[in-house]
């Protein structure tokens, strides 16, 4: 009932002008979406890197029904990128793209053209790109396009998330030399039958999952914000003899600054999850309904800055 509460609201143009208005609202989209135009976007992420973060932007709008509207996002990532080379912020500055919002549900061929436009903007500006987890539907294509990108552009990476069943396979197929992994516990809500629903299930399969990548030849980027799983990390790297240079941590925007300066001055390669643009509210809604749980931790996170 909560998820179809959620989604009703992201769809209602009356509830957000309300959310919109709200000042906890305007705290909240502050505190973890860098703004909705491109200088807003370019502004943070210059902050960001002066301070020793890298960056991986996303541009908010995900789940396209028309073609129209993927190619705007295809065209705001080519934009964002020619814009980032011009200001001086790559490498240190990456995107993050959904399929989805490249037309991935009205076309595989269409999504595939526009994402592997956006790769060769992407090497253009010396730069890379990351392929974001959705909804357990879309995982297959979204690896089977990943293939394919990696054929001309093998810096694409991909992101796998800890919850699903299938993922140590999927760990295991990509824990080759060359390959980016981004692990995540995964944000979506998802059936028994294909994901872990216990939240000790999840931080065991990540810790499985986590093994196997850092054993491998592959480059981990370890998408975590529980201390817990950050140690074990910690522990897995010296274990399997992995200088900081060899993988990431990387953290959404807004949480646990703390923790991101202290593993930073530890020397670890620390990258912010930063997404940008007018589609905020309804990326916000969206999120709660894919697991409510996450009500709890925005709130926790507005009210602490560790």
């Amino acid at each position: 009932m909560l998820r179809s509460l959620f989604l009703a609201a992201a769809g209602s143009a009356r509830i957000g002008r309300l959310v919109e208005s709200a000042p906890v609202s305007r705290g909240i989209v502050q505190r973890f979406v860098a703004g909705q135009s491109t200088d807003e976007v370019l502004q943070v992420s210059r902050e960001l890197a002066d301070d020793g973060l890298t960056v991986s932007l996303d541009h908010l709008g995900e789940d396209t029904r028309t073609i129209e509207q993927a190619v705007a996002a295809r065209d705001e990532y080519l934009s964002v990128l020619g814009r980032l080379k011009g200001a001086g912020l790559t490498p240190a500055v990456e995107v993050s793209v959904k399929l989805s919002a490249l037309g991935q549900r009205i076309d595989e061929k269409l999504a595939y053209e526009h994402a592997r436009a956006v790769c060769a903007a992407a090497a253009e500006a010396g730069t890379t790109v990351t392929l974001d987890a959705e909804d357990h539907v879309s995982t297959d294509a979204t690896l089977e396009t990943l293939v394919e990108l990696r054929r001309d552009y093998p810096s694409t990476g991909a992101a796998l998330q800890a919850h699903l069943r299938r993922t140590e396979g999927d760990c295991r197929e990509l824990s080759t030399a060359g390959s980016r992994v981004r692990l995540c516990k995964g944000a979506y809500a998802e059936p028994e039958s294909v994901a872990f629903q216990s939240a000790l299930d999840v931080d065991k399969s990540f810790v499985r999952c986590l093994n196997i990548l850092m054993s491998g030849e592959c480059y981990p980027m370890v998408a975590t914000h529980d201390p817990r799983l950050i140690a074990i990390a910690e522990d897995r790297a010296r274990w399997f003899d992995r200088s900081p240079a060899e993988y990431e941590f990387q953290m959404l925007y807004g949480v646990r600054p703390e923790e991101q300066s202290r593993l930073l001055g530890n020397g670890h390669t620390v990258r912010i999850y930063l997404p940008y643009g007018a589609e905020w509210y309804g990326y916000l809604m969206r999120r709660l309904a894919d697991r409510p749980a996450n009500v709890g931790f925005l709130a926790r996170a507005v009210t602490s800055r560790k």
